[in-house]
């Protein structure tokens, strides 16, 4: 079920996305693992189109909040306010009591606004006024950043990036896709016209399949290892949690499902650790004066570490 459910979700948003197809793979990976997923690359790649794609192929509810220095958090969550008429408060619920919330521009909303979107990321429910309210199910969060604008932003804190399960950039397109960019796009735009081609329900059910895909002893004490030998390394001052790990293990689970494996093979690990890892791993100060790149250091960990033998 969820192979086919994932091809017809790729070719959905193929409609509208030219190119793409390993980031396609890793939000549909995502969304297995109802994991939230940062965006981050320049401006006019298509990370808010992808997003809006993606929510209209699903058929879940979709709320756009974006974020500016006087964002409240009671803009997020909502508030109660008083009913003259009833003489009573009621709760009027923000953007975020949506399935697919897409957070754009993130970082450009202060660290108490951003805040608001832990209890959420991490609990699915909100808190006003001391009552909790459970979000709806599934509920994931796409958020947006842009790497190279620094001017009125403000970084995410470590706990918060911590919460997000991938980080996937796009990059700039080929010649050729661009090309297609341009005669898909210059008369007409198609992402009004997407069909949903699934459920919520279905989604529901494909989260818990997901679960089920095997992995072997010898894989997850591979993950564990990748893990530990980020918090070993030299050049890393900040290396990856416990909550890394297991999101390497989810991750690895999807992955190997929208191939239409039952099981994990070492290559969905190493397709999935870049991913998973890049946003929570902070380099030392040396190590980036001489040029390192996170990506450089996780390959050289992956390499390092003794492949598991599977039959």
């Amino acid at each position: 079920m969820i192979v086919e459910t994932a091809q017809k979700l790729r070719e959905n948003i193929q409609q509208v996305i030219i190119g793409k197809d390993d980031a396609i793979d890793l939000i549909l990976t995502a969304i297995l693992c109802e994991g939230h997923v940062l965006l981050e690359d320049v401006p006019g790649i298509g990370k808010t189109t992808l997003v809006r794609a993606l929510a209209a192929s699903l058929g879940c509810d979709f709320k756009r909040i974006q974020f500016t220095p006087d964002l409240l958090p009671s803009d997020v969550t909502g508030l109660n306010w008083f009913n003259q008429k009833e003489q009573e408060f009621e709760f009027h619920p923000g953007p975020i009591m949506s399935q697919i919330v897409l957070a754009d521009e993130i970082n450009r909303a202060t660290p108490r606004t951003q805040s608001a979107l832990l209890e959420a990321m991490q609990e699915r429910q909100v808190t006003v006024d001391g009552e909790a309210y459970k979000l709806e199910r599934p509920f994931i969060v796409f958020a947006t950043q842009n790497p190279v604008e620094l001017e009125g932003t403000f970084p995410l804190p470590e706990a918060q990036i911590d919460r997000f399960l991938l980080k996937v950039k796009l990059g700039y397109p080929s010649q050729e896709e661009e090309n297609a960019i341009l005669a898909r796009f210059g008369a007409d735009d198609p992402l009004p016209r997407l069909q949903a081609v699934t459920t919520p329900e279905e989604l529901t059910a494909m989260q818990q399949a997901r679960g089920e895909i095997r992995v072997e002893d010898s894989l997850r004490d591979y993950i564990v290892r990748v893990a530990r030998e980020t918090r070993a390394h030299p050049e890393i001052d900040l290396g990856a949690s416990p909550r890394a790990s297991l999101a390497i293990y989810q991750a690895a689970q999807g992955w190997a499902a929208i191939q239409g494996r039952e099981y994990v093979i070492p290559d969905d690990v190493k397709q999935v650790t870049p991913a998973v890892l890049t946003h929570r791993l902070i380099i030392a100060p040396q190590a980036e004066l001489r040029g390192r790149k996170h990506e450089q250091l996780l390959a050289d960990i992956v390499t390092s570490v003794p492949v598991p033998i599977t039959d």
